[in-house]
């Protein structure tokens, strides 16, 4: 029996926060009645910077529920500095860690399959999704087809698995020792190693307001996990340069041979699309490089990944 802490990124929550707390209290109650967790086993939340009033909301939770803890970012950092900063925090406190979102759309009822497997002396539990139904057709499309090239690009990930887990106080020490700031965790977890084990559920419709994904940033977030965990898309630019360099070569024997033979070349059409082509290719794999110097401008500064404000501990 040890202590759990469920570790919540919030930003603009307000519309869901209260009813994410008053359904996830009776679960740590029933919890504790068990003898699965410890008395001291909390919710933390973690506002990421809000412009709404989540963070008031959260001061208001704390003081009426003794589960509740806060945790305030200085500025928005984006769900992953914030769910990071969520657990290097409880680690603090706690034997065991339980990422997941302020929506609920992660099945709740299935924490007590989590703790069990950690009493079990599992140190990392995926949650992983029966199936997609609730997504839209594009959003399930996109998000199998992002599984299936980072596993080409040769990068681990659990398939279906977003970040919903649990983690031991040892998996949550060995996770401080990534020092990236470009934050991927879906790619830093399966590194860690040590047992592991999957909870699978269903996931269900957001109770209120908006998804905080939405394309531009699930775009983002694609490659942020491309750029940050494999270097196959530099090696397919000099594949492809290569391959390029090939078929110039061929283009240009033909048009000597055609030249020699005295057979018209008709008009410029070809050479156009030829250019456009090439230039299109030329400017995409410099997109790719870009990248990833921008990657390394990030790292080499070594900035904080955030800056806790305010820290509510009952």
């Amino acid at each position: 029996m040890g202590i759990l802490y469920l570790v919540i990124p919030c930003y603009n929550e307000e519309a869901v926060i209260e009813h994410t707390v008053e359904e996830l209290t009776p679960i740590l109650e029933d919890l504790r009645q068990k003898a699965k967790i410890a008395f001291e086993s909390r919710i933390l939340l973690v506002d990421d910077g809000s412009r709404d009033t989540t963070w008031e909301k959260i001061e208001a939770l704390h003081q009426a529920n003794p589960f509740v803890c806060g945790l305030k970012l200085a500025h928005n950092r984006g769900h992953q500095n914030a769910l990071m900063a969520g657990l290097m925090e409880a680690r603090r406190y706690c034997d065991c860690a339980v990422s997941m979102d302020a929506d609920l759309q992660d099945d709740i009822h299935v924490l007590e399959e989590f703790i069990d497997k950690f009493n079990a002396g599992t140190d990392i539990v995926y949650g992983v999704r029966n199936k997609r139904d609730s997504d839209t057709f594009f959003k399930r499309r996109t998000a199998l087809g992002f599984y299936k090239v980072m596993r080409l690009l040769g990068v681990e990930t659990v398939y279906n698995h977003a970040d919903y887990r649990l983690m031991s106080r040892r998996a949550l020490d060995a996770l401080s020792e990534y020092k990236e700031v470009n934050l991927f965790l879906r790619g830093i977890v399966p590194l860690i190693g040590y047992s592991t084990d999957y909870v699978y559920y269903d996931r269900s419709e957001r109770y209120a307001g908006e998804s905080k994904y939405p394309l531009r940033k699930m775009l983002s977030f694609a490659m942020d996990g491309i750029t940050s965990f494999s270097v196959r898309p530099l090696r397919m630019i000099s594949v492809a340069g290569i391959l390029i360099g090939c078929l110039s070569v061929l283009g240009l024997l033909y048009a000597l041979i055609s030249k020699l033979c005295g057979v018209a070349v008709s008009g410029w059409t070809a050479i156009v699309c030829s250019i456009w082509l090439l230039g299109g290719i030329q400017l995409f794999c410099t997109g790719v490089v870009g990248e990833y110097i921008g990657k390394i401008y990030s790292e080499v500064k070594a900035r904080p990944r955030y800056r806790v404000e305010t820290f509510l501990k009952k």
